[in-house]
């Protein structure tokens, strides 16, 4: 019996090479503390959709758009429109949106006539009232409640929008549905409970981060505050008003003539002035608007440029926070302004950009997965 030896068969060379892609890696490369934060919070929101923002329990008002704006007013300052007669969403009605009708009132009528049309006046001539000042008009947005949280964030940072409407749509009709809507806070406060771990680890501050806009060494302009917008107690309320409207802003911090910021004059007590008939009250100045201000007023939150984004976040977390005045001093000298669309825009960063390193590095940068970090597989939803 002969015995039998294995046989090597060899091939012979492919003339054709063929490269196989590299399969991407789905483990996060090496980053410092804080950026490894960024990085995480930003894939838990792509493993979340806006569904799981949503508080335990909420209203939601739509407006009509044949409604008049007065009685529209006296419900909300800011809500989604619906077109009753076309049955589709027509947009949102936004606090920016009073303040163009009250400038075009003080600028082209009289007293007796604002107040009557105002009666009369209907939200779906907003869009002609922004047209005679030359305001672009606002985007139409629209997310879908089932699309990731860090699209919609996305959305929220490149539009500049405060909210973002969720539509779905009827499974019978097929007419679109109004389900929600998403806000800069829900969204960071949804972030903020959920992340707290992540959140402990963002300790670079402000400034260096380059969060908000801070004043300008290299001033072009007559104002010390540059690029800020500010007012002083003896400014009239229209002279803010024009402020907001020119600069889309929601916001200018009052300060006396040091500089030292003394209080902070918002929209929202624009509208105080509107829901009273007091149409022509802004003549008035700002010291003496303050005393129609809403006894529910929050005060001044500020802050100074050396804290960092984690306690920020945890602020948010504790309480209602909009916006924040950067100061300097013990006094409190105007520094900046942090606004939540500041933050949000930080915190999601450019479409597709991986978190910046703060020092040069030779490492990889990160691309965002749709991997979710080790967080609740159970999302904490934000209150409203």
């Amino acid at each position: 019996m002969s015995s039998l030896s294995p046989q090597v068969v060899r091939r012979a060379p492919s003339t054709r090479s063929v490269r196989r892609n590299r399969a991407h890696s789905h483990i996060q490369p090496h980053l410092d503390p804080h950026h490894s934060a960024l990085y995480s919070i930003r894939s838990f929101l792509k493993g979340r959709i806006c569904y799981d923002a949503f508080p335990i329990s909420f209203r939601l008002i739509i407006l009509d758009t044949k409604l008049n704006v007065k009685k529209a007013l006296h419900c909300v300052v800011s809500a989604p429109l619906w077109n009753s007669e076309k049955s589709e969403f027509a947009g949102m009605l936004t606090v920016l949106d009073i303040i163009h009708l009250i400038q075009h009132y003080y600028r082209t009528t009289s007293y007796d006539y604002a107040a009557a049309d105002v009666e009369t006046f209907r939200l779906e001539s907003l869009r002609d009232i922004e047209k005679s000042l030359g305001v672009d008009p606002p985007p139409l947005l629209r997310k879908h409640p089932s699309s990731s949280l860090y699209e919609a964030a996305q959305v929220l940072v490149q539009t500049h929008a405060r909210r973002l409407p969720l539509l779905d749509y009827d499974s019978e009709t097929g007419h679109e549905v109004i389900v929600s809507t998403l806000t800069q806070y829900r969204l960071l406060k949804f972030i903020s409970i959920n992340c707290s771990k992540e959140i402990q680890q963002l300790h670079i501050p402000l400034r260096k981060l380059k969060i908000g806009t801070y004043v300008s060494p290299d001033n072009p302009s007559d104002n010390p505050f540059y690029p800020i917008a500010t007012a002083s107690m003896n400014t009239t309320v229209f002279d803010v008003v024009h402020k907001f409207s020119e600069l889309s802003i929601s916001a200018v911090p009052i300060i006396d003539e040091h500089g030292i910021v003394v209080n902070l004059y918002e929209t929202v007590d624009v509208i105080t002035l509107v829901r009273s008939g007091s149409y022509q009250s802004l003549d008035l100045t700002i010291s003496e608007a303050l005393n129609q201000r809403s006894p529910d007023f929050p005060g001044v939150v500020i802050c100074t440029a050396n804290d960092s984004l984690g306690t920020l976040l945890q602020l948010i977390k504790k309480r209602r926070v909009h916006r924040l005045v950067v100061v300097e001093g013990e006094k409190g000298r105007l520094l900046g302004v942090i606004t939540l669309s500041d933050v949000l825009r930080y915190v999601i960063g450019a479409p597709s950009e991986p978190p910046a390193e703060a020092s040069s590095s030779s490492s990889p940068q990160p691309q965002p997965t749709s991997e979710t970090p080790p967080n609740p597989s159970s999302p904490v939803p934000a209150t409203s």
